[in-house]
């Protein structure tokens, strides 16, 4: 055989197998549980749990602490107990799509508020069922009016409600002629007392650059 042929098919077959192993390469995840101590994934695209997390943690704990200043730990019957919170949903206001972290964002607000010494949810699902029975949609709980009919169907149920919780997402976004993008998102939390309706509220702010390229935060910021 011609010993230039012969080179020429062998380096075909080694660039064939380099090209198979490649595409299925390109096929396989993998993945690793993260410890406590392990920073969260900062999202490259949109907000993450980089994010959500410390506006979380931020907006709810002050926003308790400063209302169980004003709180007497007694029910409807004098009896002693937590104030019971009515909390629905988080309302996206932002131009970014939250995906599964609304479900997220709802369940850490309410680990924190039920591990609160003051403070419990009621049930979304009895909330669900009150809000049907009374005739009202969630959006219109910032009515006093509804807001008050809605109390009323709770407590004939024996599902008696101090206070409506609404949690509001918000961003804004600041580009430059680079491409580069900064993103504000403002995370708010307003809590009603239904006896008195005076509200409190409480919101936690985190700026996040976007960048096309890893020079962009020392561009932009001068760090990294």
């Amino acid at each position: 055989m011609d010993r230039r042929r012969f080179l020429q098919d062998l380096a075909l077959s080694v660039a064939g197998i380099a090209a198979t192993a490649g595409v299925g390469c390109r096929g396989h995840q993998y993945a690793h549980v993260l410890k406590e101590t392990d920073t969260d994934m900062v999202g490259s695209h949109k907000a993450g749990a980089e994010t959500w997390e410390p506006l979380i943690q931020s907006s709810v704990t002050q926003l308790l602490e400063r209302e169980m200043g004003s709180v007497q730990l007694t029910s409807h019957d004098g009896v002693p107990c937590k104030k019971r919170i009515c909390f629905l949903q988080v309302e996206n206001q932002s131009a970014e799509e939250i995906g599964d972290f609304g479900n997220l964002i709802y369940q850490e607000i309410n680990t924190i508020i039920n591990k609160s010494e003051a403070f419990e949810l009621v049930n979304v699902r009895a909330i669900k069922a009150g809000l049907q029975q009374a005739g009202i949609r969630a959006d219109e709980l910032y009515t006093p009016k509804a807001r008050r009919r809605f109390a009323e169907v709770m407590e004939q149920e024996h599902e008696p409600i101090d206070y409506v919780l609404y949690a509001t997402i918000n961003s804004g976004t600041t580009r430059n002629n680079k491409k580069d993008s900064q993103v504000d998102y403002l995370f708010t939390l307003q809590i009603v007392n239904l006896e008195t309706g005076k509200s409190e509220e409480e919101s936690a702010k985190i700026r996040k650059g976007y960048h096309k390229s890893k020079l962009g935060a020392l561009r932009n910021y001068g760090s990294t």
